[in-house]
């Protein structure tokens, strides 16, 4: 008992003194992860702050973004002309949804919304194997000017590896963070975004378009989910195996609040470094594999006890 208690209490931080570059490596590792989960769950949150709910087919559209800009690219166009009518058929996709899903279902039960979303979803799978196959891609990190290699820096007892396109993502999420929340908080297309949130019909009787809110929101939303598909298909490869990692943004949006997109940012750098943390100092106690579970742990964890999240708005029912 004693040794279980010393293992779990005290050994971990003996190791972490004694390696303080496996520290360092562990901490970047979980802050480069914690952005781009961050950047996910941004996609998940302007939808929801937009409509209520939770759009299902964000991880599809994440892959079905980066599909579009290799498809293209394999075809001979070039990187940035791929790169802009990729974006042009976000904006169509956006379009799309909001005439044939949203608009027939406006007033309708959250929940038919959300099960809208999962159509949408194995819709967006079915036409992706059609166009582009089923086959893993590789994504065109180098002809759009992302960084290849890694720095290395020195320490007391070893080294810690920075990979440049770790570094790249981790400043392109973040102003892309930044500026939507600047976007969606201090202009006046947020304060009609808000409008939108708090009541649909509250907001057409102030002469707000639920039309072009709907377009903007799954616009950007589209816009980042391309962004998270070229920095994750850069980090691997470009597959449908990507519309899992959305799966793994739930604990963040739980963590940080499903309207907050400050929250977004604090719950992916949290959920991530927690379980980088985790899965390498006590990992072994537990056969391994922290990384898949402990992060839902965390997440039951606030439904218990905070279930609007850190930043999120505690939802009051009058009746």
């Amino acid at each position: 008992m004693m040794h279980l208690l010393y293992s779990i209490f005290v050994d971990p931080f003996v190791q972490m003194g004694a390696a303080p570059d496996l520290l360092v490596q562990t901490l970047w590792d979980g802050l480069v992860s914690g952005v781009l989960y961050a950047l996910i769950a941004l996609g998940f949150v302007l939808i929801f702050k937009a409509s209520g709910v939770f759009n299902f087919a964000q991880g599809i559209m994440v892959v079905f973004a980066a599909l579009t800009l290799v498809g293209l690219a394999e075809h001979g166009v070039p990187a940035y002309v791929a790169l802009a009518l990729t974006i042009v058929v976000m904006l169509v996709l956006a379009v799309g949804v909001e005439r044939l899903i949203l608009r027939p279902l406006v007033d309708q039960p959250e929940i038919i919304l959300f099960m809208a979303t999962f159509g949408l979803t194995y819709f967006l799978i079915g036409l992706g194997e059609l166009i582009f196959g089923g086959d893993p891609k590789v994504m065109i990190a180098g002809q759009l000017g992302l960084p290849s290699g890694s720095y290395r820096i020195t320490m007391a007892g070893g080294y810690v590896q920075l990979q440049k396109i770790d570094i790249a993502a981790a400043i392109i999420a973040s102003l892309m963070v930044a500026g939507l929340g600047i976007l969606f908080n201090r202009t006046r297309i947020g304060r009609a975004l808000r409008a939108v949130a708090d009541s649909h019909r509250a907001a057409l009787s102030v002469g707000i378009s639920l039309e072009q809110i709907w377009v903007i929101v799954w616009f950007a939303a589209g816009v980042v989910a391309l962004a998270t598909g070229i920095m994750w298909g850069a980090r691997s490869d470009v597959s449908f195996a990507l519309e899992t990692i959305a799966l793994k943004a739930l604990p963040v949006l739980i963590l940080g609040g499903f309207t907050s997109i400050p929250g977004a940012i604090v719950g992916g750098l949290l959920v991530s470094v927690r379980q980088k943390v985790g899965e390498f100092y006590w990992g072994s106690l537990v056969g391994g594999g922290i990384e898949s579970w402990f992060a839902y742990v965390i997440a039951l964890v606030f439904l218990l006890f905070r279930p609007q999240g850190l930043f999120g708005e505690r939802i009051i029912e009058r009746l």
